[in-house]
């Protein structure tokens, strides 16, 4: 790095706010998040305002490439290899094109947030290698996405992440932090993506109070038997799965699986919770269910996991449970939570300066990239890729 781009670095750190772009690409494998944001100070005092947001669907060529070695134990090594910048480029070429939608410039934006595609999660407590630690892989390569779209791009948070002694997952504990903690009250946050998470913050607490950990499937589950037996990308607000009827025998033999047992923080992905796995528990099990008994169980799995834990936490007084990700949609899904909840939480979608259920996640990268660059190094996560 020359004087001339430490120069411009320190140029983007000392301005009063700054234009990010956030991505997101879930392992929903569904598009692109794109969240344009002003964030202005850092630490405590960090304030994030959406300004535009848009879902970037991915074409077939995009999700055939990429299942090619989601979540697979072998995989063909070279093409592994090319695929890293190839999705890097992709993603760039959805940036140009939406910037050219929203009629902006590269010049117009500070940074780029990049998450990259998820293609493996491997935490030391998911894997039998002896020596080996928390791993975890993003495909999308940051100098690429920098160089093709001549913004300067932050990329790679969770290698950070567990370079710093954590699973690479969640991060959003300390964006949450940043942006949510009240004084007055306890506030979960919880994002029902394709795996759940939440984030715990007590009232008036500090940032080593915070607990923030997966918990199980959120949509992972749900989306892919969706995809295979009903032939749709997921059960639009619960309905196919309302017309199931849930099997104790199924939800006890998936709630026996290891995850659930152990202590958080915790960190998983489909790799555990996946369709293989699902279809080993229903041949064990030898009783012929039909497909929407199979989702109504599912549906009933991610709703067990979520009060589960949110029980043992043991919190008392006035609770805010806010919600996120595509599970805030499924009605029946949030109905239950609702309902099975005492009168002391407060459950409603997400909606701060903007940022809501879908750009949640997006607009917490935009975050992380603004620390990275202009924070005091507490929550400094992130590689940074020069578009030269």
């Amino acid at each position: 790095m020359g004087l001339k781009q430490i120069n411009q670095l320190s140029s983007i750190a000392n301005k009063p706010s700054r234009i990010i772009l956030g991505l997101m690409s879930g392992t929903s494998l569904d598009g692109l998040d794109l969240a344009l944001c002003k964030v202005s100070g850092s630490g405590t005092k960090t304030r994030c305002k959406l300004l535009k947001f848009t879902t970037a669907p991915y074409d077939n060529e995009f999700k055939e490439k990429v299942r090619k070695v989601f979540a697979q134990d072998n995989v063909d090594f070279e093409y592994l290899t090319l695929l890293n910048p190839w999705s890097g480029l992709y993603h760039a070429k959805i940036i140009n094109q939406t910037l050219t939608h929203w009629q902006l410039k590269p010049q117009d934006i500070d940074l780029i947030a990049s998450h990259g595609q998820t293609v493996y999660h491997c935490p030391q407590h998911q894997h039998s290698h002896t020596g080996f630690g928390n791993g975890t892989l993003q495909l999308g390569d940051g100098d690429h996405v920098a160089v093709r779209t001549q913004i300067i791009t932050i990329s790679d948070f969770r290698q950070k992440h567990i370079a710093k002694g954590g699973e690479g997952a969640p991060l959003a504990q300390y964006g949450d932090y940043l942006l949510y903690q009240k004084s007055n009250l306890h506030r979960i946050l919880l994002n029902l993506g394709g795996i759940a998470n939440f984030t715990v913050l007590p009232a008036g607490g500090k940032v080593d109070d915070v607990q923030c950990t997966d918990i199980g499937p959120g949509n992972t589950l749900m989306d892919a038997y969706c995809q295979r037996y009903f032939n749709v990308p997921y059960d639009e607000a619960g309905t196919l799965a309302a017309r199931g009827k849930v099997s104790n025998d199924l939800l006890d033999s998936l709630k026996s699986v290891p995850f659930f047992h152990y202590a958080t923080p915790k960190t998983t992905g489909p790799e555990v919770f996946s369709l293989a796995m699902l279809e080993d528990k229903l041949m064990c099990l030898g009783s012929v269910l039909s497909h929407y008994d199979v989702l109504a169980t599912l549906n009933e799995l991610t709703a067990w996991c979520v009060l589960e834990q949110i029980n043992r936490l043991g919190l008392s007084g006035p609770t805010e449970l806010l919600l996120s990700g595509g599970g805030a949609h499924n009605t029946l899904l949030i109905t239950k939570l609702k309902s099975r909840l005492s009168e002391e939480f407060d459950i409603s979608k997400l909606s701060c300066d903007g940022v809501g259920v879908d750009s949640k996640e997006a607009a917490l990268f935009a975050v992380l990239a603004n620390e990275c660059v202009a924070g005091d190094g507490l929550f400094s996560f992130g590689k940074i890729s020069l578009p030269g």
